[in-house]
């Protein structure tokens, strides 16, 4: 962990408190100072063996510190893990801690508010110019390429398969058996690379974009850090919240803001659309994909 994590204040305040702690509550602070990972996910009885000290003692060290109880002191921890400041792993470990404890409800309601906040957060960072400004740049395009790998290869897709209701010009990358830098061969100053990535950023995309800025395509990039490579290189950069208390970043700001940018091109657009878009629900009507309501 480091000094930007919310539990660093804690771990500060144990190596204050050291001289003022017994020998016993000495050892439970230097097993926390030493694997500050393993106390969000962690009973106090887990804390204690590991530490080689009975739960009491962990328990009187929480209260040197400041804290009412184990419960008290570990949520810093936990705090942490929601934001991902710990590895993936431990938030699995920290959502399998939750199922022992019974504490399903309080998970609910953390998955709740943090999908609620990561749109609020993300839309408050994103002014309408700015979408209007990357619909644009979509819309007149020759060509426009979505890319997205791991958990973004399905929102690329379905960003994808949503604009081909009234477009053509849309692809998302890597195609099966290909790899992204291939698929943008033959791009160039008239195609637009739209690219998505979270912490920890995947290479392949943050290779993809370097390439498309040398064959002067329009890069629009969606991630979660203003420090993001692919958002340091992009010409219209979207920053998403993706805090969770889940083991993986959201995807839940991500989609939201790919269905605006949608919408937004859409609006955009020429009145030819409506013509494609009721052509195509017709034609599959037609074809007998839909499921017709009775008369």
């Amino acid at each position: 962990m480091n000094d930007t994590n919310v539990s660093s204040a804690v771990l500060e305040r144990l190596s204050e408190e050291w001289e003022a702690l017994t020998p016993e509550a000495q050892k439970a602070a230097r097993y926390v100072l030493e694997n500050p990972q393993d106390v969000g996910i962690s009973t106090v009885r887990e804390i204690a063996e590991a530490a080689k000290v009975k739960p009491n003692t962990v328990v009187r060290m929480a209260r040197q510190v400041g804290f009412d109880g184990y419960d008290d002191f570990r949520e810093p921890f936990r705090e942490a893990i929601r934001r991902g400041s710990v590895n993936f792993p431990d938030r699995a470990r920290w959502l399998q801690d939750i199922s022992r404890t019974g504490d399903m409800g309080g998970l609910y309601a953390d998955l709740l508010n943090a999908a609620i906040r990561n749109i609020e957060d993300t839309f408050a960072g994103i002014s309408a110019d700015n979408l209007q400004a990357a619909a644009e740049a979509i819309w007149n395009s020759r060509n426009v390429y979505v890319l997205g790998v791991g958990v973004n290869n399905a929102n690329a897709r379905n960003f994808t398969y949503l604009a081909s209701t009234g477009m053509t010009q849309f692809f998302a990358i890597p195609k099966p058996g290909s790899v992204a830098t291939d698929d943008l061969a033959w791009a160039d100053e008239r195609d637009v690379l739209i690219a998505m990535t979270c912490r920890p950023f995947r290479t392949e995309v943050i290779e993809a974009v370097r390439i498309a800025r040398e064959q002067e395509m329009t890069v629009v990039s969606i991630s979660d850090s203003p420090a993001s490579p692919i958002i340091l290189q992009a010409h219209h950069g979207f920053v998403v919240s993706a805090d969770t208390p889940q083991f993986f970043p959201s995807s839940v700001s991500t989609i939201a803001l790919l269905e605006t940018l949608l919408s937004f091109v859409i609006a955009v657009s020429s009145e030819e659309i409506v013509d494609r878009v009721e052509k195509f629900h017709k034609r599959r009507h037609q074809l007998g994909i839909y499921q017709e309501e009775p008369e």
